[in-house]
């Protein structure tokens, strides 16, 4: 095997640290994002306040809070996809721990997704339910805290998938003295090498 093809070790986690807390800043950082997408597009209800009780306006699904979390998870598997994928084109930084830091990053970006959403999308309050004639809306509550794992696996799936299909040993990895698409020197043939030592050993001194 050449040396090449031989992993470096702690040598390159260590060359790769400072981007990989930048992968997993700019991924918390999405998870704004995500949670504002999630509010506006997750299923909610409507009801009229009324001195009966609150009355549901229209005719709201009643699969409401599976909607609210299959919407979370696709905008989950999403944004991991995307990270993935953008992580790969890091040539200089392929390696362990850029696939730690998407796998950190993306958890992070579906906490602070599933935190931004619940806090925009918080239910009426008590004074809210009390008012007569009022318009309020169901909180949005994520129901099914595993889809918190899409995210994740999302990023590392669509970084893996990549790796195995490479054909270089060292998934294209940059090194530090080299820049993309640099071709090593050009080598002569045997043959040729062998014959210009002959002619020289000929020609003599």
């Amino acid at each position: 095997m050449p040396a090449a093809a031989h992993w470096h070790g702690w040598r390159e986690i260590r060359a790769d640290l400072r981007s990989s807390i930048g992968v997993v800043l700019a991924l918390a950082l999405a998870g704004v994002p995500a949670g504002l997408l999630w509010w506006w597009l997750a299923p909610r209800a409507d009801f009229r306040i009324t001195n009966a009780g609150p009355v549901v306006i229209g005719n709201p699904s009643e699969e409401l809070l599976v909607g609210d979390d299959v919407v979370f998870t696709l905008i989950l598997a999403g944004l991991g996809l995307l990270a993935g994928a953008a992580a790969w084109g890091l040539r200089r930084h392929r390696g362990v721990a850029t696939v730690v830091a998407l796998a950190l990053g993306a958890t992070a970006a579906a906490v602070v997704a599933w935190q931004v959403g619940e806090l925009l999308g918080a239910g009426p309050t008590k004074a809210q339910l009390a008012d007569v004639g009022a318009r309020v809306t169901t909180a949005l509550r994520l129901g099914g805290p595993p889809a918190l794992a899409v995210a994740p696996f999302a990023a590392v799936f669509a970084y893996l998938v990549p790796v195995l299909v490479a054909r270089a040993d060292d998934l294209g990895r940059v090194s530090s003295g080299d820049s993309p698409g640099t071709a090593p020197p050009a080598q002569g043939e045997p043959g040729q090498a062998r014959g210009g030592a002959l002619d020289g050993a000929l020609d003599g001194p």
